[in-house]
């Protein structure tokens, strides 16, 4: 099992940054692919951004591209979501989730999951 903790979110006015963690415990985070999803009242889960273990290898959602960058440090156990320009509609509670094998945009890829952050832009 592998445990997936969140933190950083919060409320920020339009244009605004925030700085998302999560934090990876349990079983070992060694060749796990990490993701960040988002799910707005209403809609369906989305995903956001994923990197490779590595770190070599990173894919976007459209809407999100040049505005966050996702990283990771493997002697930590963490992966991050910089928010940049943050706009109203990236209001959401965000997740991070873990897979093994490549990157991928599908949720259905993703074993392990956290509880999610709440991230809340004001106009």
């Amino acid at each position: 099992q592998v445990q997936l903790v969140e933190s950083g979110g919060g409320l920020v006015q339009a244009g605004g940054s925030l700085r998302l963690s999560c934090v990876a415990s349990g079983r070992t985070f060694s060749g796990y692919v990490m993701g960040w999803f988002r799910q707005a009242p209403g809609k369906e889960r989305e995903f956001v951004a994923t990197i490779s273990w590595g770190g070599g290898s990173t894919l976007y959602e459209d809407s999100v591209k040049g505005r966050f960058t996702i990283d990771r440090d493997n002697a930590k156990n963490t992966v991050y979501l910089q928010m940049n320009s943050l706009k109203p509609e990236d209001t959401a509670v965000y997740y991070c989730a873990a897979a093994l094998g490549g990157v991928t945009t599908t949720t259905q890829r993703y074993e392990y999951w956290g509880q999610g952050t709440q991230v809340t832009v004001s106009s």
